[in-house]
């Protein structure tokens, strides 16, 4: 008699906790309905005082499994840590378009984003008491060139037991070349994993989560095709959140995170994860 297969068991994580209060409780919220395993914080946010701090260690104490991680920020409107970053675009970050193309001119100093990242690994060690499970990175920043050197070098000094976020597919290629931005993804995880690899950090087999957010997509369909294919550890990116006035003035993505949350808690998606054999437990 044939046996059912094991559940996969896999990574959903919401980035960018510490945006804004309204993200922040959008996430909290998941996390206790049992919707997600794993938040990413961003220690230069605007919503990271110690009850954002104390309220998310409270909901993730309801959860079986829920890894709180560093979410590195090193892109704008946001300002660094430490006080001789460079380079910035006044007193901020650069946007990150123009931070991965100084990385790929080779224009970055590996020492400021070292310093930088060991700065916000040690916020959140102060606030959170303990290293991060995981570290990652916002808009991708520890996959550019130059860049991840940086972020290695540190996340192995700093946190060596935390794993790394590397955004590549498990996917034929025909599948990938479906998404223009997914290939360069691709392209930059690879370069990505060899470096961790040397370094002896570990990092997550398989990536999905990214999409046009500027489109009206529907999340849903969208997340049926992430599952697809993904190996047991793999992990899905996603960005819930309530819009609130400190989002609006900081990200672009404001609408799209309410229906990500919408979707993420309700009954489709439970069907979802019962359908694909997925867990998040």
């Amino acid at each position: 008699m044939s046996t059912a297969a094991s559940p996969r068991r896999i990574w959903l994580c919401a980035d960018d906790y510490g945006i804004s209060p309204g993200v922040n409780r959008a996430i909290r919220d998941l996390i206790e309905r049992g919707r997600l395993n794993a938040t990413s914080v961003m220690m230069v946010g605007p919503a990271i005082a110690r009850g954002d701090v104390e309220a998310l260690q409270a909901s993730a104490k309801q959860s079986p499994r829920c890894a709180i991680g560093l979410h590195v920020t090193l892109s704008a409107p946001f300002r660094p840590l430490t006080m001789h970053f460079r380079p910035l675009d006044g007193d901020m970050f650069m946007p990150f378009p123009k931070l991965l193309r100084a990385g790929l001119m080779r224009r970055l100093d590996r020492e400021f984003i070292r310093n930088e990242v060991k700065a916000q690994l040690a916020a959140f060690i102060e606030a959170f008491g303990r290293a991060p499970d995981f570290v990652d990175g916002h808009q991708h920043v520890q996959l550019y060139p130059q860049v991840r050197d940086g972020f290695v070098d540190a996340v192995a000094d700093a946190a060596p037991q935390a794993w790394v976020r590397q955004c590549g597919r498990d996917l034929p290629l025909a599948q990938r070349l479906t998404s223009p931005k997914a290939m360069v993804l691709d392209i930059l995880s690879a370069q990505f994993r060899r470096r961790a690899a040397s370094a002896g950090l570990s990092f997550n087999p398989a990536f999905a989560g990214a999409y046009d957010f500027t489109r009206a997509a529907d999340f849903g369909a969208l997340m049926r095709q992430f599952l697809e294919g993904l190996p047991d550890g793999g992990l899905v990116m996603c960005h819930p959140g309530f819009v609130d006035e400190v989002l609006a003035g900081l990200d672009p993505m404001t609408d799209v995170r309410e229906r990500e949350h919408a979707y993420l808690s309700g009954d489709a998606f439970a069907r979802l994860l019962a359908d694909s054999n997925v867990t998040l437990g």
